[in-house]
């Protein structure tokens, strides 16, 4: 089913209203955008209710968008951040409550980023159609065969989530999920930060000063992409802005010179845009440059602790069918070896249950790795 009226939309709301839950899946295209945008969404509920929702039609959305923040629904998606992402930007409001059948796998034993056809296969005996995952949904009419797929791949959602949410309970597991599901709603919810966004800038070899300068230009950029709603990449690529950020012109004769620049849209506002940005920067005083964390020597001690607790996060998650990465990641492990007592995310909840403790336990000496023919094992020294 395909609804492209506003009553249709309605009458659909309302059934789906009163289900304890619904899947939901989305289909956008972004290459050609700053924000995504939105060309199709499924819904999947108990009872074989399944439609295709076009926002490109003349419709009105809010009895979706309704339906979505109400508290007394469950919403399931499978990797839905993004979904998440697109429907805030709609609405001002992050679909709540939401169950992420990718999280939730991981802490069922299907190991990391668990695929959704691996999933539809395992847990619903589906075989999900992925002939169409590329096709420009932008365009209209769509034709039966997109609808088809697009219903095909939430279907099956369902099921998913019925069998991952039962084996949960059975692990006593619910809870762990619920920690994650409510994070991954307050970071749907944070704003872009345009202030941060020269963290994502790759650059080598810059002090201090040049680190405001790179923050400052970084964040015109993004400002400046989402209010042309282009691709940041189209404003300025890295390699300008870095660029510009070392060699910190003072007028638009030297900005223009610096590789890149000349092909910003609307290049006449951005170069005044992008000069006095280098002019903040160079007027900041040295404690208000941008902070990096400090690089940890790659000492062989260094790194024999973090393999260490590798080797005691693989051991944690085999004996609990959990996916390492869901519990830590290597960033997270070099952190806890530097700061071993400070507040990390494996310090706090069922991390700290499952692994953080011993974790701490390991480095100050008080629990040994060790293996023999039948595995690796962990044997407590103190």
């Amino acid at each position: 089913m395909l609804i492209t009226d506003s009553g249709g939309l309605a009458r659909l709301c309302r059934d789906l209203g009163n289900r304890p839950y619904i899947a939901v899946d989305t289909e956008f295209v972004g290459e050609h955008n700053y924000w995504p945008r939105l060309c199709l969404v499924q819904v999947a509920a108990p009872g074989g209710i399944a439609a295709a929702i076009d926002p490109l039609s003349d419709i009105d959305l809010s009895p979706l968008l309704s339906l979505l923040a109400r508290p007394d629904v469950t919403k399931v998606v499978h990797s839905g951040r993004q979904d998440l992402a697109i429907f805030r930007r709609m609405s001002g409001t992050v679909p709540a409550p939401v169950f992420d059948t990718q999280v939730a796998a991981m802490a069922c034993g299907y190991g990391d980023s668990v695929s959704y056809s691996t999933l539809a296969a395992a847990l619903a005996s589906t075989t999900v159609d992925k002939s169409m995952q590329v096709t420009d949904w932008s365009r209209r009419p769509l034709t039966g065969r997109q609808v088809d797929y697009a219903l095909s791949d939430v279907v099956p959602l369902c099921s998913v989530f019925e069998a991952l949410s039962g084996r949960l309970t059975e692990l006593g597991r619910s809870d762990w999920i619920a920690e994650d599901m409510a994070q991954l709603v307050a970071d749907a919810a944070a704003d872009q930060d345009p202030w941060t966004a020269w963290q994502r800038v790759s650059v080598r070899g810059a002090d201090g000063r040049t680190l405001a300068a790179l923050r400052e230009v970084a964040a015109w950029r993004e400002k400046y992409a989402a209010e042309l709603d282009i691709p940041r990449g189209r404003v300025a690529r890295d390699e300008t802005l870095i660029d510009i950020a070392f060699r910190r012109p003072r007028t638009a004769a030297e900005l223009r010179r610096i590789r890149g620049f000349t092909n910003v849209p609307g290049n006449g506002s951005a170069d005044t845009a992008v000069i006095a940005a280098v002019h903040r920067a160079l007027d900041l005083s040295t404690d208000a440059w941008p902070r990096t964390r400090p690089r940890v020597e790659m000492s062989d001690a260094f790194q024999s602790q973090v393999a260490l607790l590798q080797a005691l996060l693989r051991i944690k998650c085999e004996e609990n069918q959990v996916a390492p990465r869901l519990v830590a990641t290597r960033s997270d492990l070099e952190a806890l070896a530097v700061q071993p007592d400070a507040d990390h995310a494996v310090s706090r909840g069922w991390r700290a249950e499952m692994f953080g403790d011993d974790a701490r336990r390991l480095l100050r000496g008080e629990l040994a790795v060790t293996g023999d023919a039948a595995g690796a094992k962990v044997v407590r020294l103190v």
